[in-house]
């Protein structure tokens, strides 16, 4: 199965001069707790979370619509492109112990976004042979959930 078969399609972004009051704001609306970053049309340039807002907002003593995104994502962005297979997608998301990845295409351009919720519903609905199967998706997130300091000082 490919990512394409399941990713959402129709994604909110927001820019790098963006604020995390316009950030957030795109989530409530979107009902979700990521967005791309996007840049030069929709080359994609980083992600900013629920949780990066909230830490930022916190730490920094201002105001959510005074701090930039710009200032907040790390720039390093793991995604996957459409035509991926979903298991290689999985593997992905397992190795860098991330829930969501970006699909972009060869010209580096946002085409959707992938969830771990998008392949759970697949494994759980079963929607034919050819996709994943539940204990493939609980073992992804497993090793996704373990604890960052855990994993380095195993």
């Amino acid at each position: 199965m490919k990512v394409q078969e399941i990713m959402s399609r129709n994604v909110r972004s927001c820019g790098l001069g963006s604020n995390l009051a316009e950030a957030a704001t795109l989530m409530w609306e979107g009902d979700c707790g990521v967005i791309p970053v996007t840049e030069e049309g929709s080359k994609v340039k980083g992600l900013i979370t629920d949780r990066d807002i909230c830490i930022a907002v916190a730490t920094r003593h201002r105001r959510a619509d005074e701090i930039g995104v710009g200032e907040v994502i790390s720039g390093q962005v793991f995604g996957c492109r459409p035509e991926d297979d979903l298991r290689a997608a999985l593997e992905t998301m397992r190795e860098h112990k991330v829930r969501r990845l970006p699909v972009i295409d060869k010209a580096g351009e946002l085409q959707g976004m992938l969830s771990l919720n998008d392949i759970v519903l697949e494994a759980k609905e079963g929607r034919g042979r050819r996709g994943i199967g539940l204990e493939e998706v609980l073992d992804a997130l497993k090793s996704i959930s373990e604890h960052r300091l855990v994993a380095v000082a195993a």
